[in-house]
């Protein structure tokens, strides 16, 4: 989709989209030809249309012999308009352009913008792209959006920073659809391996280094915990190493990201229900965020070095799966009482951890997860659990989340609940039982952070969407890859 400026009115438009502060006057709206601001009025004036925020009209006028397309969409106060609410207004007229099978759209605002250009434009493109997306490619009969294009009819002071917030509003977008394209595709396409070969034609797309190891390479490293995980499946685990390198100084430090990389998880022996199956090819959406933002940091040349872990695996049932009640040793030497063979994305990431750390020396954890059900029980489909040790990290991604818009909630990581967690004859369990899931999960985790600055991102809730909402459409969210994105350009 192009995204663009109006340099001069054109005699016409095919379909044309107004967003106007309530009660504002249409007469006022830059650029807009009479006629229409006429043809407007008298809709306006009928229908006792107020333009409250989200609110909608559409309705087509005739003219000469051509139709346009006009819609209508309230912005409510200007004063309260921020990125969520723009975001959300951009979804809103873009869907409904959508629906009546627009090809060019022309925006106009009827209102004094409260965002920079710079925001303007970033906020159009990702919120544009973002709403656009469907995966669809297994329908016989696929529809595809026929919005081709947006034209901004505005006079802007700097175009120069409206069309780079353009540009980085679609980078950040091309990143998450990347990643909802990899968590919407089904078990029997992406698995450990078919997963390894995306993430290598994305590092070769993109410019990152990129490196996988396979079963020989893994039981070398004794990554025990990982492996136990991955022993049920015929599909071989996969080690997911991608690293870019935007900070030169030998003295700057490396931020780990792990995702959780279970491509499909039935439970193991613990098995799931057959509903609770349902959606387990979203296990890896972990995964597709750090792959998807990989893929962002080095399309924006941000001035940081990352490392990017994903241990790839399912967790199946099989003669060879693991068992509740087996003691497994991790990496880093610690055993681990089996309790759950569902509670397994966290035997995976410790792994991950503890590699980053020990032979990557990384300086930064953030880890991000679909971990429990809590998270999901506790916080819904629009807000995802944090938990982290550290205050400076804690700030920056609670400013992330404020720029991207997805929301995230701190849950404290509770030291007496520790003692949920630990077992009689092991060093740790692996769950603490049914109360306070998504803590004791957390904590679980920083066992193995050697005490570096960690946060911890569960993603349970957030990953899947049951229907159309705001600029999401049905199915994978691609949540974490905008956040992380930001949170990293706060950490340049």
């Amino acid at each position: 989709m192009k995204i663009d400026l109006l340099h001069k009115p054109t005699e016409y438009m095919e379909t044309v989209i107004i967003l106007q502060e309530e009660n504002g006057d249409i007469d006022k709206v830059e650029y807009l030809p009479e006629y229409l601001q006429n043809a407007i009025n008298i809709v306006v004036k009928q229908d006792d249309f107020h333009f409250k925020y989200s609110s909608l009209k559409s309705f087509p006028f005739i003219r000469s012999r051509k139709r346009t397309n006009i819609i209508l969409c309230g912005i409510g106060n200007p004063k309260e308009l921020d990125n969520d609410r723009f975001r959300n207004l951009i979804a809103i007229s873009v869907r409904e352009a959508i629906k009546i099978e627009a090809k060019e759209a022309y925006l106009f605002t009827g209102f004094k913008n409260p965002l920079s250009e710079l925001h303007f434009g970033h906020m159009l493109a990702e919120a544009a792209l973002l709403t656009e997306y469907r995966f669809n490619k297994y329908l016989s009969e696929p529809k595809s959006s026929s919005l081709q294009a947006i034209h901004l009819a505005m006079d802007l002071k700097n175009p120069h920073m409206f069309n780079r917030g353009v540009l980085e509003g679609r980078i950040f977008a091309e990143a998450t659809n990347l990643s909802r394209d990899l968590v919407n595709e089904p078990a029997n396409v992406i698995y450990p391996e078919s997963l390894a070969e995306v993430a290598k034609k994305v590092a070769l797309k993109y410019g990152f280094s990129i490196e996988v190891f396979g079963l020989d390479k893994i039981k070398r490293l004794k990554m025990e915990a990982f492996l136990a995980v991955g022993k049920g499946s015929k599909k071989e685990p996969r080690l997911i190493l991608m690293s870019y390198r935007g900070n030169p100084d030998p003295k700057a430090n490396t931020i780990g990201l792990i995702g959780k990389g279970l491509t499909y998880d039935s439970g193991g022996y613990c098995l799931k229900n057959c509903q609770g199956m349902v959606n387990m090819k979203n296990d890896m959406s972990g995964a597709a965020a750090v792959i998807g933002t990989m893929a962002a940091i080095t399309n924006l040349k941000l001035k940081v070095n990352v490392l990017g872990i994903v241990a790839a695996c399912e967790n199946m049932i099989s003669g060879s799966a693991y068992h509740a009640g087996d003691i497994i040793r991790s990496m880093s030497g610690k055993t681990i009482e089996v309790v759950n063979t569902d509670a397994e994305g966290r035997l995976t990431l410790i792994d991950a951890i503890h590699y980053a750390i020990s032979r990557e020396h990384i300086d930064e954890v953030i880890d991000i997860a679909t971990l429990t059900g809590a998270a999901a029980s506790t916080f819904g489909n629009q807000i995802s659990a944090v938990l982290t040790n550290n205050e400076a990290l804690l700030n920056k991604i609670q400013s992330a989340s404020e720029f991207s818009g997805e929301k995230i909630w701190q849950l404290p990581l509770y030291e007496p609940y520790k003692e949920l967690i630990t077992s009689e004859i092991a060093d740790l369990k692996n769950t603490g039982g049914p109360f306070a899931g998504t803590i004791t999960s957390a904590l679980f985790l920083q066992e193995f952070v050697a005490g570096k600055p960690w946060i911890h991102l569960d993603i349970a809730g957030t990953a899947l969407r049951d229907k159309e909402q705001g600029i999401y459409s049905y199915g994978a969210t691609g949540v974490g890859v905008r956040l992380l994105t930001q949170l990293l350009r706060e950490l340049e």
